[in-house]
């Protein structure tokens, strides 16, 4: 008999409470970002029964996804670049996607091997868009998408969106911006401080559609606990704010709706120069 005392103790379960939000800022005339909160459990629906039981039956597991795509290509290409790429991640997650997995290392990279072959179903799907419709050519998005299940979070990601993960006061950015200045600065060549008005600062190395089949996408696998907050968001916020005014807002404000609004708010107040998508959630101890 196992010796419970030698038993690893199950990760306490958490309450996950999300909230996203787009606009199109102050200058631009149309929104081409796009996203996505999504809760995933196990349902069973009762066709006949002799026991008095409800018809359609929820499992305990809950798992949630978030995403958040930037389109780009002008007129309204990159509004469909974004919307193709978040229908085709919905899609996967619906019909393909096989999520009821332990916490075991080899089981999260399933999670990522899965996701990252999304990305590139998306990449492929906006690719025969702009096959069929010329005028949509070269239309392409970011994608930053987090999956959590339990105390597990997986996130992908394509672009120059971010996922930020903020605890304890500190705000520590999980993805890369795939851009021409950041891998100017990553290699060396270009100082932080110079990049941030670079006029090669927008233009992106790594997008799901574009000129070229295939997309590169980045992966990170972590372990959220009580207290911590995710942030995912287009660069419309990035632009306008700081991460010390990010993480501000997020340490005064714990509602992810009303974190979501100022931030957003924020962005607009600064200048609002582009289309700003803001998505927040909070993981507490469940109950």
């Amino acid at each position: 008999m196992t010796d419970p005392s030698t038993m690893p103790m199950p990760a306490r379960a958490l309450a996950v409470k999300a909230f996203g939000i787009t606009d199109q800022g102050k200058v631009r005339t149309s929104n081409e970002d796009q996203f996505l909160i999504a809760e995933l459990t196990k349902s069973m629906r009762v066709r006949q029964t002799s026991l008095p039981e409800p018809r359609m039956q929820v499992g305990e597991d809950h798992a949630h996804l978030f995403v958040v795509a930037d389109g780009m290509g002008g007129h309204q290409a990159g509004e469909r670049a974004s919307g193709l790429a978040v229908v085709a991640i919905e899609h996967f997650t619906l019909n393909t996607f096989k999520w009821f997995l332990g916490s075991s290392g080899s089981d999260v990279q399933k999670v990522l091997a899965q996701f990252q072959s999304a990305i590139s179903g998306a990449d492929a799907r906006i690719l025969e868009e702009a096959a069929d419709h010329p005028e949509l050519t070269g239309m392409g998005t970011t994608v930053t998408m987090a999956f959590n299940l339990g105390t597990q979070l997986c996130v992908v990601h394509v672009g120059d969106s971010r996922a930020y993960l903020y605890r304890d006061a500190h705000l520590d950015q999980i993805t890369q911006d795939h851009t021409v200045t950041a891998e100017m600065v990553r290699n060396g060549t270009l100082r932080p401080e110079e990049a941030a008005g670079h006029r090669l600062r927008h233009v992106i190395t790594n997008v799901v559609g574009g000129t070229e089949p295939g997309v590169t996408v980045e992966a990170h696998a972590l372990d959220v606990q009580a207290g911590d907050c995710l942030l995912l968001c287009s660069d419309g916020l990035t632009e306008m704010l700081s991460n010390e005014a990010i993480a501000a807002t997020l340490h005064s404000e714990a509602v992810p709706e009303l974190a979501a609004k100022m931030l957003l708010s924020q962005a607009n107040e600064a200048g609002g120069r582009d289309n700003t998508t803001v998505v927040i959630a909070r993981f507490d101890p469940a109950g």
